[in-house]
């Protein structure tokens, strides 16, 4: 197997982007990819795009064809995948690219993902998130993602310390990052009283703990680590990817304050990268909700079970702190477009690596990961990079 390496990324602004097509915003983060890594189309041996539900949100189905097609790839016949696992699409697409380039079979390959859900009302846009969840046996019964996390948010702080305000600094964090990024949805502060007095959803969680409805795309470029300085001088190494499922239903867990499936993927991406979580410099998690930060940082071991709300609390996870989580503004804030969301995180973890992150930036980042959940754990990818 080869050593495979980033050598170009490129994202679109996330937000309602109401002027501009599904295909438009893969052609635009495709084309930010390429100049990045001062890249042509030609070049390009393969294409794996995520997307979770382009069917629903904008009745287009053949999504690896269309991207080809709209790219100007689809007269050199080069193959391009569709890659759906929900929220983890892109994560997986990343992980294919990374597959194909690492075996040999491709050279030059791009993984991206796209997804444009503003195109339709919100009822919709929640009932087709729902089926990530398992549709007979908590979607029927009217089971929403809000409903289902807000069950681990009960579980967890019936069992652990954690109080409704440590839940509600993860969401100041994350937009004070995502204040800091100029690609965020949502570009302004808040404060705990903020989140407290917004509008309750699905007990405990109110509106501020809850990622939005986002449209976006994001793409990055991998080749062979021998080849990489032909296109970069700054190469992002890809250290580890792994992937684990779970049962889709919360009600058939072990735990459901524990996502097993990030347990599992974490640690054999650490196995790989022969690294521990004291080596990481940074992480994004997939902060759907907030509670869902709060697990990820105790599964992927940067803490004891029950410790994140004192973590997060103390600024252990801000910008400055032990282990800055969410540094681009993570789902809460920078948005949270369902195929793109695994692709943007590498997209950031390259920009800290690189020393690119602006008002943002990790002093000295080398080794960063990413952590990328599809419905309520059933999939789960971890990804850690580092400068090469």
């Amino acid at each position: 197997m080869r050593d495979v390496a980033v050598i170009g990324i490129g994202c679109t602004t996330f937000g309602e982007k109401w002027g501009t097509s599904f295909r438009e915003l893969f052609l635009e983060a495709g084309a930010l990819a390429l100049e990045d890594a001062s890249l042509s189309g030609e070049k390009i041996d393969a294409l794996y795009v995520g997307n979770m539900s382009a069917g629903r949100f904008v009745e287009q189905e053949h999504i690896g064809a269309l991207i080809a097609d709209y790219s100007g790839m689809a007269s050199r016949h080069i193959p391009s995948t569709r890659v759906e696992s929900a929220c983890c699409s892109g994560s997986l697409a990343f992980r294919q690219a990374m597959i194909a380039v690492a075996s040999g079979l491709e050279d030059v390959v791009v993984a991206a993902g796209v997804e444009k859900m503003t195109d339709v009302e919100t009822s919709t846009s929640v009932d087709a998130l729902a089926a990530a969840a398992d549709r007979e046996w908590e979607g029927f019964v009217g089971a929403t993602f809000p409903g289902l996390y807000a069950m681990i948010a009960t579980d967890y702080m019936n069992r652990y310390p954690l109080t409704r305000e440590q839940l509600a600094q993860v969401a100041v964090k994350n937009h004070y990052n995502g204040a800091r990024n100029p690609i965020a949805q949502f570009q302004k502060e808040i404060t705990v009283e903020t989140v407290l007095r917004s509008a309750l959803v699905a007990d405990p969680l109110r509106l501020f703990d809850c990622s939005p409805i986002t449209d976006g795309a994001a793409a990055v470029i991998l080749a062979p680590l021998e080849r990489a300085r032909e296109f970069t001088d700054a190469p992002i190494r890809i250290l580890a990817t792994s992937q684990a499922s779970d049962t889709i239903a919360l009600h058939d867990r072990r735990d459901i304050s524990t996502m097993d499936a990030t347990v599992a993927a974490g640690r054999r991406a650490f196995e790989m990268a022969r690294l521990t979580p004291s080596q990481i410099d940074l992480v994004e998690v997939h902060d759907c909700f907030t509670i869902a930060e709060i697990c990820a940082i105790e599964d992927l071991g940067f803490c004891q079970k029950g410790e994140a709300g004192r973590l997060t609390e103390e600024g252990e996870t801000a910008l400055n702190g032990r282990i800055p989580v969410n540094t681009s503004g993570g789902l809460k804030a920078c948005g949270h477009p369902v195929g793109a969301t695994g692709i943007k995180q590498v997209c950031e973890v390259v920009q800290q690596l690189r020393g690119d992150a602006g008002r943002r930036q990790i002093d000295g980042a080398e080794i960063g990961m990413t952590q990328n959940v599809g419905g309520t754990g059933a999939s789960v990818a971890v990804h850690i990079l580092g400068r090469a």
